[in-house]
């Protein structure tokens, strides 16, 4: 099937990926920061993983929460930068009708899983910092494994719809995609039926699960700040909280700012050239899980210690 195949088609066997339009030629430069914030992505993320492994005194709530973050990030890269840098590199733009729902799937489950991630991170740090005596009795290893179950399940649960939507419509109009990958609005772009159930559904996804997602953080780190600034007037304990807080504080921002600016210039920008709505989304893809082991690597003391304490065994 050619790039210029326009002609009626109600279930078209593969759709086009145009990587980054208007920027083909520049293809193979793009590939280079893209292939290696996939590489920084996947090497961080394993080492975390490896880290809290192999580290009994890392086996607590906050280190569990963040081995759930590294896994859903690996997922996230896995499923969007292979084809991209297949697409750079090879000019392989194809890829399987099913295939890419399935992407698609992948895509928008493992950003409502992270979301969900980062608001039980939130209440872990407001339970340790608010309630510390009872800490360890609040999130035992049980809880914080059906946390964990909830919030896989909360985020497979509620994209489903958005596959089968997809699936349904009828796509008589093109099947080339202008991005690298099968977002959701990208995909159902492209159907000539009435879509706005579609587009209803992800408003409501967006507003009334991200959403909600981006007031409890909110909430928790309210009083996270009351349970801090009414400690006694001590420099040391309150660096030492707010130190605690840094990083999850960063991931939260590397994660929604992105998304929120991705959000805006889609629905918003209009005379925004197509090529940077395109970089935008990618960095909404791209950025967090790169940025999500640095900060804890950099801002955990413990984290970085054991990062040394590696690196110093295996120099001598």
């Amino acid at each position: 099937m050619s790039d210029s195949n326009a002609t009626d088609f109600t279930n078209p066997s593969t759709f086009i990926l145009l990587g980054i339009p208007g920027l083909e030629a520049a293809h193979v430069w793009i590939s280079i920061p893209f292939c290696t914030m996939y590489t920084i992505a996947i090497l961080g993320n394993f080492t975390i993983l490896f880290i809290v492994k192999t580290k009994s005194s890392l086996h607590v709530p906050m280190y569990y929460f963040l081995c759930m973050l590294a896994v859903t990030d690996l997922v996230l890269t896995t499923s969007t930068l292979p084809k991209m840098l297949s697409i750079f590199w090879f000019n392989s733009r194809e890829i399987d009708f099913s295939a890419c729902l399935t992407q698609m799937y992948f895509i928008h489950c493992s950003l409502e899983m992270e979301s969900g991630i980062l608001v039980a991170m939130a209440f872990d740090r407001y339970v340790a910092i608010c309630d510390p005596l009872r800490h360890s009795t609040i999130l035992t290893n049980p809880v914080v494994s059906k946390i964990g179950l909830a919030v896989m399940l909360r985020g497979c649960i509620v994209v489903l719809p958005l596959l089968i939507l997809a699936r349904q419509w009828p796509y008589c109009r093109t099947n080339i995609i202008p991005q690298p990958y099968c977002a959701h609005i990208a995909v159902v772009n492209l159907a000539c039926a009435d879509t706005r159930v579609s587009s209803y559904y992800g408003l409501f996804v967006l507003f009334c699960v991200m959403g909600l997602d981006v007031i409890f953080i909110t909430v928790s780190y309210i009083q996270i700040l009351r349970a801090v600034f009414s400690l006694p007037s001590k420099d040391e304990a309150r660096l030492k909280t707010f130190g605690t807080c840094g990083s999850h504080l960063c991931v939260i921002l590397a994660f929604y700012i992105p998304a929120l600016f991705s959000f805006l210039t889609h629905r918003f920008g209009h005379n925004v050239p197509l090529h940077f709505h395109v970089l935008i989304a990618n960095m909404y893809i791209l950025v967090p899980p790169m940025l999500n082991p640095i900060i804890y690597g950099v801002r955990t003391k413990r984290i970085r210690g054991r990062l040394l304490q590696l690196f110093t065994h295996k120099g001598t």
